[in-house]
């Protein structure tokens, strides 16, 4: 392995320590800077971080050390640290969604393409063993030719314990943009790209009282759709029938299943990398528990910018990352189609197609860590 790859991360909330624990050890990834609009949080996590430093935002984008900027800022800043990164010849490797409006997504993903760097989008989830195995079955065929799929995510929503929801219930939130991605885009990996797309929405009121944390009790305001339920026509033709919502206390409901003409198969959580995958064939009595056949084992994130710049132990990097920001497009113009649809009454066509990505081979903890 060469020189470890140069890595500036931009915005440090409660989601980086799952990153931390992906990159933070790796060979071949060095933290070289971090930056917080909060100087003095950005000043504690450099102190955390071998011959890391503390910087602005401007300064990171333009350092010489930093190859692949992280972005893990809230949606409304996305697009411009994206663009930023374009401009500074820099890969962007940026949290879901891939922008907080489907046209600031399109220009990302164009200005990605002009400058000619690489462009990531979470979830990477969808690369552990559980989507991943799930995919398999249905490529082997296990379930005959595939016909429809369920997704369901419901909560009673993120006010009760992040202690600065605000942003779930403005425009660029909502449980379809902040949750749909791991769902919709477990979907593609799936049964491949959508073709078009159908969808109701709803919002139970019109503000949330914060439960936890300094604001606890400071009653905020909902300007977003907080239930949101459609379908999704695939390219292959199989239908799939979502529903997010932040407007009931939960669900039992499987949180994937995708069905075939010879059988069936259960998809774990896909907000987690592992997790059990069921099969149930035509004339079966019971579900069947799948042993891993797909994905890198044990992943946390992060492993999706391992793979975007070839430190994954699948070889150099990859033309177009299995990450990458065509699907993370393609997930946020169907999100937006969805809520189209709500809005006019009518069927929304989807006009990107990206190629559906490559299934992960099942990659060991040790070869994706670097350690092998």
């Amino acid at each position: 392995m060469g020189q470890p790859h140069g890595v500036g991360i931009v915005g440090l909330g409660v989601i980086l320590d799952a990153y931390l624990a992906t990159l933070a050890e790796h060979p071949g990834i060095r933290i070289a800077a971090v930056a917080d609009l909060d100087a003095s949080r950005a000043e504690a996590v450099a102190a955390r971080l071998p011959d890391s430093r503390a910087s602005t935002v401007e300064e990171l984008l333009t350092s010489d050390d930093v190859e692949t900027v992280l972005d893990l800022t809230t949606p409304g800043a996305h697009a411009q640290i994206a663009l930023a990164c374009a401009r500074s010849g820099k890969n962007h490797y940026g949290e879901k969604p891939l922008a907080s409006t489907l046209a600031d997504s399109r220009a990302v993903v164009d200005a990605a393409a002009r400058a000619g760097v690489g462009l990531g989008c979470a979830p990477d989830t969808v690369l552990g063993t559980g989507v991943q195995t799930a995919r398999a079955v249905v490529d082997a065929g296990l379930i005959g030719r595939p016909t429809a799929a369920v997704a369901t995510w419901v909560s009673a929503g993120h006010e009760a314990w992040h202690p600065h929801p605000d942003f779930y219930y403005l425009p660029g939130g909502g449980p379809l943009l902040d949750m749909g991605p791991y769902y919709l885009t477990s979907l593609v990996h799936l049964l491949g790209p959508v073709v078009a797309v159908t969808g109701s929405a709803g919002r139970l009121r019109d503000s949330r009282t914060i439960g936890s944390g300094p604001r606890a009790g400071e009653v905020i305001p909902v300007e977003v759709a907080t239930h949101v339920a459609g379908t999704l026509e695939h390219a292959g033709g199989a239908i799939s029938t979502v529903t997010m919502s932040f407007d009931a206390p939960g669900t039992r409901a499987r949180p994937i299943e995708v069905y075939g003409e010879e059988g069936a198969v259960s998809v774990p959580d896909p907000n987690t990398f592992g997790g059990d995958v069921e099969l149930l064939t035509r004339g079966g009595a019971s579900w069947e528990t799948v042993a891993p056949r797909a994905g890198f084992v044990d992943s946390s994130r992060g492993v999706g910018l391992l793979e975007m710049v070839g430190a994954a132990g699948l070889g150099d990097a990859p033309a177009q990352a299995r990450a990458s920001g065509a699907v993370g497009l393609h997930v946020m113009e169907v999100m937006t189609g969805l809520l189209d649809s709500a809005s006019s009454g009518r069927r929304t066509q989807i006009s990107s197609a990206p190629a559906r990505p490559d299934l992960v081979p099942l990659t060991a903890t040790a070869t994706w860590r670097g350690l092998s």
